[in-house]
């Protein structure tokens, strides 16, 4: 199974080319970060050595947790297009474990290829990261970057670890559909589920009991809302159910036709579009809660005629790094999985056209579709991030919510809600430049 899973890498590379970016962008992420400790280990002042540490332990857990996701999700996407595929190879004798090696074995050795592209990237990320240390005066200028064993390590460990993961637990549950068993939702996803939502219900108030001066006084609000917006991403599925149930009579009823397919489409795709809501509810909750937080306390700082000092600056800069690989790996991860998912549509679209629908009422589907997708995405997200924003301005400030004002959200719901629209939207016309006939021919 091995030699045929090279085969189906080597003439069909196309198809794993979205799996290809995501392990490459997370491979680098991670040797960059970890290659601080690299160059900690160099023998470097304490201080330069006890910042390098921070940022690689705590910028690289975020990092790997958000590779496992990335690929997690391409390759869930990827192995799902491939149903009739691996349902052709069970009818001709391939066994389920035969399927599993088969298509591990592809993401393998997507990962190696990923990996090995991603080091020189990595290297000249992690070396001008070290150069904004030591621009803001926090690791010392005489320190050399060193890219080494630990990184090396850690890149390939994470990438491979990911998609091996990940590939096995997506055939998994191909196979299972191909053998026409019905879908149950995974008790550890439930379980994981609810315990980020207790967490973080119970995390974020903790910061009512702080005082203003205390160092730590980001740490529940954040970690609250990061947990919270975990928590919702689990449930994605279930609470567009409940939205549509709510308000998809309303939807159909206001957009026509196309708006009535896109309310029978969410309701019997829900489960695979939740693989969307996910990346769009993290992005949301976790840059703006952490986002605010940040500029409060910049100028509340600023406000009280204190100068930041070391821990301070390390905490700025983890922080607009820790939101700057969110943007970066869920707005990826959104439009990778949104392209999948419309292109992989072709044939639906080419059915719909053919019982009578017109590309425009095609169109306004998918249109209609992202909305609903986007809103609830943002309605979501915005209330994890506001559940750990609230304390903290709280506290910090004596306001309710930040006096900055409404900026910052519109700009993170902006950047979501581009992505969604403009994904869904340009793909679909691609899709629908191909004949009916041609299309509905290829799905078959």
């Amino acid at each position: 199974m091995f030699t045929l899973a090279m085969r189906s890498v080597r003439h069909r590379p196309g198809r794993l080319i979205g799996t290809l970016l995501a392990a490459t962008l997370g491979a680098a992420i991670a040797m960059a970060f970890n290659s601080l400790h690299d160059t900690a280990a160099a023998g470097v002042d304490d201080t330069s050595a006890m910042t390098l540490g921070l940022a690689g332990g705590v910028v690289g857990g975020y990092g790997t947790l958000l590779v496992f996701f990335t690929v997690a999700s391409t390759l869930t996407v990827n192995v799902r297009q491939r149903g009739e595929e691996l349902g052709t190879l069970r009818r001709a004798g391939a066994t389920p474990a035969q399927l599993t090696r088969m298509v591990t074995g592809e993401a393998l050795v997507v990962a190696v290829v990923s990996t090995l592209l991603a080091i020189g990237p990595a290297a000249l990320g992690g070396s001008a990261l070290l150069r904004l240390f030591q621009d803001t005066d926090q690791v010392a200028a005489d320190v050399d970057y060193v890219f080494g064993p630990i990184a090396l390590s850690a890149g390939f460990s994470v990438t491979l670890l990911a998609s091996a993961g990940a590939a096995f637990v997506a055939v998994r549950r191909a196979a299972r559909a191909a053998a026409g068993q019905r879908r149950r939702r995974g008790r550890a996803r439930t379980v994981g589920g609810v315990a980020a939502l207790v967490t973080g219900s119970l995390g974020a108030p903790a910061t009512l009991m702080m005082d203003a001066s205390d160092e730590m006084l980001m740490a529940p609000a954040s970690y609250g809302a990061i947990l919270l917006s975990i928590g919702f991403a689990a449930f994605s599925a279930p609470l567009l159910r409940g939205l549509l149930r709510c308000f998809g009579g309303l939807v159909a009823a206001l957009t026509g036709a196309g708006g009535y397919l896109a309310v029978r489409n969410l309701r019997r795709r829900a489960d695979q579009l939740g693989g969307i809501l996910m990346p769009l509810i993290l992005f949301t909750g976790i840059a703006t809660a952490t986002l605010y937080m940040q500029v409060v306390e910049s100028d509340a700082l600023e406000a009280a005629g204190l100068v930041k000092s070391a821990d301070d600056k390390n905490l700025v800069t983890i922080n607009v790094i820790v939101a700057g690989i969110i943007v970066a790996f869920c707005c990826f991860s959104l439009v990778n999985s949104l392209y999948a998912e419309t292109s992989y549509r072709s044939g639906e679209f080419g059915r719909q056209r053919l019982t009578g629908a017109t590309r425009w009422q095609v169109l306004t589907m998918v249109a209609t579709e992202s909305v609903l997708v986007t809103v609830t995405g943002l309605f979501f997200g915005t209330a994890a991030g506001l559940a750990g924003l609230i304390p903290f301005c709280v506290v910090r400030t004596d306001r309710m919510l930040p006096e900055q004002g409404p900026w910052i959200w519109l700009g993170v719901a902006a950047v979501g809600a581009l992505a969604t629209l403009v994904t869904s939207l340009v793909t679909a016309r691609r899709a629908l430049r191909k004949p009916a006939v041609a299309a509905v021919a290829v799905a078959a």
